[in-house]
């Protein structure tokens, strides 16, 4: 007579697939300058810096329970941090780069104390809140030339092409921290635990998961990746102001991208970010209609398929990029 044996699998063959094919897309990245023109090389540096922020917007609300409409908070710190420390502290821009996560980190903490007694809608709010705040206070810092704004003149000591190079080289180091370190965190014991206190974090405390403990490590984490992508992404602008580094829209692209695509899944911002990128460029003469389309888009998909688009793939076809969780499958042995 035969007896099921249980295998424990960690990855599919879609999941190998999926994680080959993004390995190569990322490390092709760097090599772009010398095959690419300018034009797709800046296209390709904001689609980096998309998919991170909504990775870890993913991060934050679809794993720590925490929505937030004031990650711009970080963006612009993260910004205004390469500015400054290029231009008062001397530093080579692409070296003050990774420097640049310590302002949003060093404000996320103090943050998540005020808020970390607030639920729902009032965390919203009271993270729109301190994004104003820091909107207004940097708005009427002199030594940020106010609401002047800021530009990165240190980066005329490099030629076009070096520019290009720098700054794919920190694109590629960018999603391999944020979607690469989030896929990693996710399938260890701590992302375990995260899983756990995404679905019901009561019954998560109960188990002993100290939810309050990686809720305040997990908006920490998000704010100093976000950071990243926004020194990244202003300094392929060369200039930041308090409107631009400090806009609300960008919580607002947060929320679509991740919604669309799929929240609580690794596979969902990419998904989101990949839509979000294309519609803009080919229906963002538009204007106003064009972002009324979005919102209804987003509303469809909240209603009719809340696990947004990656969900709904998934009903059809069961083929995970990067699974976190452990699968289960039946071997049959033959045994007397």
């Amino acid at each position: 007579m035969t007896s099921p044996n249980i295998l424990v699998h960690r990855h599919t063959r879609s999941s190998r697939i999926a994680i080959a094919v993004a390995l190569l897309l990322v490390l092709a990245i760097p090599t772009m300058p010398f095959w690419a023109s300018s034009g797709h090389i800046r296209l390709i540096i904001e689609l980096s810096c998309l998919i991170a922020i909504a990775q870890m917007w993913n991060l934050l609300a679809g794993y720590g329970g925490m929505v937030s409409v004031g990650q711009q908070a970080f963006i612009g710190a993260g910004g205004y941090s390469l500015f400054v420390l290029s231009m008062y502290g001397g530093l080579n821009p692409f070296l003050a780069v990774p420097l640049a996560v310590i302002l949003p980190a060093l404000l996320a903490a103090p943050s998540y104390l005020l808020l970390r007694k607030l639920d729902g809608p009032y965390f919203a709010i009271g993270t729109w809140v301190l994004a104003e705040v820091f909107r207004l206070v940097t708005g009427n810092l002199s030594v940020v030339n106010a609401g002047s704004g800021m530009t990165l003149r240190a980066m005329g000591q490099f030629t076009a092409h070096q520019r290009e190079i720098g700054l794919t080289i920190l694109c590629a180091l960018l999603l391999l921290v944020t979607l690469g370190g989030t896929f990693v965190m996710l399938r260890s014991r701590l992302g375990l635990a995260m899983t756990a206190m995404r679905d019901d974090p009561v019954s998560a405390a109960s188990q002993g998961v100290n939810v309050g403990r990686i809720r305040f490590g997990i908006f920490v984490v998000a704010a100093m990746g976000t950071g990243l992508a926004g020194a990244i992404y202003y300094m392929a602008q060369l200039r930041i102001s308090p409107g631009s580094g400090f806009d609300p829209y960008w919580s607002s692209i947060c929320i679509f991208i991740v919604m669309v695509g799929g929240i609580g899944r690794l596979e969902g911002p990419i998904i989101g970010a990949l839509l979000y990128f294309f519609a803009t460029r080919l229906f963002g003469h538009y204007g106003a209609s064009y972002m009324i389309v979005l919102g209804l888009q987003t509303l469809l998909v909240a209603l009719f398929s809340p696990g947004g688009l990656w969900e709904l793939f998934r009903k059809y076809r069961d083929w995970p990029w990067f699974p976190v969780g452990h699968m289960l499958a039946h071997q049959h042995s033959g045994n007397r």
